[in-house]
């Protein structure tokens, strides 16, 4: 049984954080139920590189993690729209969305809109600035954050900057840090009995990613500046090998004893000391990219890795996903088929493993809407009624 088996939970989430920090809950197990509108539905759903899955409202951002939920439309701007969602909201254990602050509530579905109807209801509202605060009723994505935050100010090199980092680290993060929040909430009902609002910001969460530059500027007043490939250590930063570039990772005294031996050059694994590390850093470093030039990337990171120093060529993503390191830890699930869809679909799971009754793939993303008539039925609605609110809009 994996650990949400039996938790249902209301996704009326768009684009990538909120969808993100679902679908981690509905591979441990959670009946997700994704809501969308009609036709302004989740934008990620002719996002993505494939043109043609972009036309069928089935783009690859919304089928990264899409997986294991079911699909309902419904128009909450309309009575009877509200209507459905709350007596979805009744048996739910959970309900998600990432709106513009005050949007829900304005409908009359905030949480203390809701909360009478079901007193242990865990309610997550994702936003870009949190729910007060001067800049409470802005909107942002995650480059948006990026920016404001300081992150892109730190990204870069001192010639070239700033810079945004080429994933969405503060979406994926963001959605990560609301699914352990929603994680603790349930975790906290089995002990109180009672539900929980939680307010998350993508703000917050791009602070929390740059947690040790943050308590270093309060104390010292130093800026985090943009170095680009060049660390605080020689013998951990990036070079050119004969073929490719290569990091090394060797950041401390253990690990640069170890490279500068492994490289023959024991005179400098003697410089140890974190104060010589630093007047001889300029000396170090170039005394090393003459050494790592001579051979290829991939004889310097087996040479390396084989003498516990840490060390890898840099890959493109092609290269990355052939890596058989990623087979053996199961991180992507392929489907075979996924309706509306030409082909297989491969889609990422989640960033660990359990030794039993883990995360795991069950059905396909589904279509927008494609579970509408099998939800409305298991809340009494007769197939007459149902017609009657796709005629009305609400569905």
């Amino acid at each position: 049984m994996r650990p949400f088996e039996g938790i249902k939970i209301i996704d009326i989430t768009h684009v990538l954080a909120g969808p993100f920090a679902a679908y981690q809950l509905a591979l441990l197990g959670a009946d997700v139920i994704k809501v969308e509108h009609p036709r302004d539905y989740d934008q990620s759903r002719d996002s993505g590189s494939d043109r043609a899955l972009n036309k069928q409202k089935m783009g690859t951002g919304y089928l990264t993690q899409g997986s294991n939920k079911r699909a309902i439309t419904l128009n909450l701007k309309t009575e009877k729209g509200r209507e459905i969602l709350k007596q979805l909201v009744r048996d739910a254990d959970v309900l998600v969305e990432n709106w513009r602050s005050g949007a829900f509530p304005a409908l009359g579905l905030g949480y203390k809109d809701l909360r009478p109807l079901n007193p242990k209801l865990i309610y997550c509202s994702m936003t870009a600035f949190g729910q007060d605060g001067p800049r409470g009723e802005q909107t942002a994505y995650d480059q948006l954050i990026q920016a404001t935050s300081g992150m892109m100010a730190t990204t870069g090199t001192p010639e070239v900057n700033p810079i945004k980092t080429g994933s969405p680290v503060i979406d994926y993060a963001t959605g990560t840090m609301c699914a352990f929040a929603i994680s603790a909430a349930l975790f906290q009902r089995e002990r109180t009995g009672r539900g929980q609002y939680i307010d998350s910001a993508m703000l917050d969460v791009a602070f929390m990613l740059m947690g040790s530059h943050i308590t270093s500027y309060m104390r010292t007043g130093h800026e985090p500046k943009p170095k680009g490939n060049r660390m605080d250590r020689a013998s951990s930063q990036l070079y050119q090998a004969k073929d490719a570039p290569l990091m090394i990772a060797a950041s401390n005294r253990g690990q640069h004893e170890r490279l500068f031996n492994a490289v023959g050059r024991p005179d400098i694994a003697a410089q140890s000391d974190d104060d010589e590390r630093d007047r001889l850093y300029e000396q170090q470093t170039a005394e090393l990219q003459k050494i790592i030039a001579q051979r290829t990337a991939d004889d310097w990171e087996q040479h390396l890795q084989s003498r516990h120093v840490p060390a890898g060529r840099v890959r493109t993503l092609a290269e990355a996903l052939t890596d058989p390191q990623l087979e053996a830890r199961r991180v992507l699930h392929e489907h075979q088929k996924v309706e509306g869809v030409d082909g297989p679909v491969t889609v990422p799971v989640s960033a660990f493993k359990f030794a039993d009754d883990g995360p795991s793939v069950d059905s396909p993303p589904p279509r927008l809407g494609q579970h509408t008539e099998e939800v409305l039925l298991a809340l009494g609605y007769t197939t007459t009624q149902i017609a009657a609110l796709r005629e009305e809009d609400v569905i």
